[in-house]
């Protein structure tokens, strides 16, 4: 449904995107993550038509719309666009807002549409309001209805949960997601935010500085990142030092362990191993023990910051019943289904 082939696009002689490549397939979600300047919300403009590209190729369901000498006006892709600051007209009714787009429509074609939209998003009884009397999340919901009622091919959502509460953001992001699957519509969403992207996405891409670092599902993001920049970026976690014994074994302060992926490495190399609050499991029987510096608490689990005997520092992920002090001394032990090592930096 949409594919983007080594798209650069500049600003003067400077290229804030440079050779990015990806697919969505019809119904797939994917994300767009990374910090702020990165080029995220650019590709977004440039799939809509607004930014032209310096090179490369965008293509719509096999159809080329973009490259460096043709660009398909924005009004002729059916690309639907979900903008940060929902942009809203508040003189008009929700319904009528709604129904904004819907220019070839009839009165009672737009009624029945905007009606049916309007279950969709969980509204049903809010068409007559004005925006100023909708929370924010509903705001959210009549911004998505709006952009749904064309049928686009693809919508794109440029920090479309930024302006909600934290705690409501991802509840959102979950229902949104829903009623895309529900239509089978393609959608691509920028967001700053990781928790959006793992609870929404398909597909999800990390951006630094214009360029995509990787392009892969949530899953393969958190345990097999490419980098050390999406491994920093993506979940929270420490490299801890690491020597090979031979190429497939691992030696650390916490146990020698086998991986699979790194094909370049020696006996005797210095590593450093990626280890996430999950890897670590309070264990009273284990024979290392750790000491505890800090502590968060999450509900269901507590997330601790450890200090090792060499004072190397990991997180801890542990269910809260286990309710330990600062300064106390626990016992944990590594549990790596993934194996995540980078050659050591000089």
């Amino acid at each position: 449904m949409l594919a983007l082939e080594q798209l650069a696009v500049a600003y003067g002689p400077h290229k804030v995107i440079n050779d990015i490549s990806l697919t969505l397939a019809q119904g797939q979600i994917g994300c767009l993550v990374g910090p702020s300047g990165c080029g995220k919300t650019t590709i977004l403009r440039a799939i809509a038509g607004f930014e032209a590209p310096a090179s490369g190729v965008i293509r719509l369901q096999g159809q080329q719309v973009s490259n460096s000498t043709t660009q398909l006006a924005p009004e002729l892709r059916k690309v639907g666009m979900v903008f940060q600051d929902f942009a809203l007209f508040p003189h008009l009714t929700v319904a009528d807002n709604i129904a904004f787009g819907l220019k070839d429509f009839n009165k009672a074609q737009k009624a029945e549409k905007v009606s049916r939209l309007l279950q969709l998003v969980g509204l049903p009884d809010l068409g007559k309001r004005y925006i100023h009397q909708l929370s924010g999340g509903q705001q959210q919901r009549v911004a998505l209805a709006r952009a749904l009622a064309p049928e686009p091919k693809v919508l794109l959502l440029d920090e479309p949960f930024s302006s909600l509460d934290t705690e409501f953001r991802e509840v959102l992001a979950r229902d949104i997601r829903i009623i895309l699957k529900q239509l089978h519509i393609t959608a691509v969403l920028v967001t700053h935010d990781q928790f959006e992207a793992f609870a929404m996405a398909d597909m999800i891409g990390v951006m630094q500085q214009g360029q995509l670092q990787q392009w892969s599902t949530p899953y393969e993001l958190y345990h097999r990142p490419v980098n050390r920049f999406v491994a920093d970026f993506v979940g929270r976690g420490v490299m801890l030092p690491g020597k090979m014994l031979d190429a497939q074994q691992v030696e650390t302060c916490l146990g020698v362990f086998r991986q699979r992926y790194l094909t370049d490495v020696q006996t005797d190399d210095l590593v450093d191993v990626l280890i996430r609050p999950d890897d670590i499991v309070h264990d009273d029987d284990s024979p290392i023990q750790a000491t505890v510096l800090e502590k968060a608490f999450r509900g269901s689990h507590i997330l601790y910051t450890l200090a090792l005997a060499g004072n190397e520092q990991v997180y801890c992920l542990a269910l809260s019943h286990h309710n330990h002090a600062i300064g106390e001394h626990i016992g944990i032990r590594l549990d790596l289904d993934h194996l995540v090592l980078f050659p050591r930096l000089t």
